[in-house]
């Protein structure tokens, strides 16, 4: 109901595909005939995630799937989903998905068939999804899509087929349905923390991804890219020194988006002689401690959105998060507060009104007061 009171037009939604699979084959949860085979999905969680979805599609918000697989510790699933060179000592616990053995694959279809028949259906009478992106930040793949330790070309094998037999199994459904792939803001060089063969710069990627996609035979695939400032705990992405206004910028933050539009704009990222599309699936901006640390993350916000609205190529923005949460690593990217104040559980921080104006007549009244915190006389 806040999402909706707040205005939302976009919404990301996780789907965790293992937390779907029944291998037992419970008559009394929901089946899928594939390939000659009836698979079986876990009733309670699929309709947990109709409660999250149908209030907000039946309301106009475009809901976009982010499929997940995450380690149930469940061997028999885990069998199933997780990918065979899967590191049970990565951090996140994400691997990618199992479509390399005959039996993982079938499922991986079966889901991708089941969902998009189930949220993108005529009738809508799930509630309506999309998109579809493929894992999470997969440039990062030792922290998101796991697949042990890998080589770049070795990971795109996999992750290009992977794609492939998402797009085709959710098309089979639906018509329009569009299929994702997410990157994270790295892009000419790979994430610090990780060596060559857990992260990989976002641009090579892109480009090696294409090309493989080509020389199978091209799909209308898009992009989910998250252009998080620089550092995440300093929202002053202005002040971004590695986001440059140059093809060899080594980070694409919301400094320098024009980077990525043009990128894509390329006819070497062209599906059918058009653009691919382009969506801001994830990113947030901290409040840091003291006084103005929610002047600073309003403000943020504030010059974010402007710079998306001079962006046509970009058809998404999508806030993360609505609520600080507690296990992000310190990080507090709500518009609302985890910590209660006075008679409100979840206080509004400054940016959930500035959020709330950002697309009606009244942003401009609304957006003022950043002016004067970011360095500028007037919006972009």
């Amino acid at each position: 109901d806040d999402a909706l009171a707040l205005g939302v037009r976009h919404a990301a939604i996780n789907v965790n595909l293992t937390g779907l699979v029944d291998p037992t084959g419970d008559p009394q949860n929901p089946s899928w005939e594939s390939g000659g085979r009836r698979f079986y999905f876990q009733r309670g969680y699929l309709e947990s995630l109709d409660r999250q979805i149908k209030p907000l599609s039946d309301r106009g918000v475009l809901v976009h799937l982010i499929l997940l697989a995450y380690e149930s510790r469940q061997p028999m699933i885990d069998q199933i989903m997780m990918h065979p060179r899967f590191d049970s000592s990565c951090p996140n616990h994400l691997s990618a998905f199992n479509t390399v053995t005959d039996d993982g694959r079938a499922w991986f279809v079966a889901l991708c068939e089941f969902l998009a028949e189930r949220w993108s259906r005529p009738d809508q009478a799930f509630g309506r999804a999309v998109g579809y992106i493929v894992g999470n930040e997969v440039n990062s793949h030792w922290w998101w899509s796991n697949m042990g330790r890998v080589s770049l070309d070795d990971f795109l094998v996999d992750y290009e087929r992977t794609v492939r037999l998402a797009h085709s199994a959710i098309r089979s459904q639906s018509s329009w349905a569009r299929v994702y792939v997410s990157l994270e803001h790295h892009w000419n060089i790979r994430y610090p923390a990780g060596d060559k063969e857990q992260s990989f710069a976002g641009r090579e990627f892109l480009e090696k991804f294409a090309a493989r996609c080509r020389a199978q035979g091209d799909f209308d695939w898009h992009l989910a890219f998250h252009p998080y400032p620089e550092n995440l705990f300093e929202p002053r992405f202005w002040l971004d020194k590695s986001a440059l206004d140059t093809a060899d910028t080594p980070r694409i933050t919301f400094k320098n988006l024009p980077q990525l539009t043009a990128f894509m704009q390329q006819e070497s990222m062209h599906f059918a002689g058009q653009p691919r599309h382009i969506i801001l699936s994830e990113q947030g901006f901290h409040t840091p401690a003291g006084n103005d640390g929610e002047l600073i993350q309003a403000a943020a916000y504030c010059y974010a959105y402007r710079l998306v609205e001079n962006e046509p190529a970009i058809d998404a923005f999508i806030l993360h998060r609505h609520v600080d949460n507690a296990h992000e690593g310190g990080l507090l990217l709500g518009l609302r507060s985890n910590q209660a104040r006075g008679d409100e559980a979840l206080p509004k921080k400054r940016s959930y009104a500035c959020f709330q104006a950002a697309d009606t007549p009244d942003w401009r009244a609304a957006f003022e007061f950043a002016l004067p915190v970011i360095g500028l006389d007037d919006w972009p």
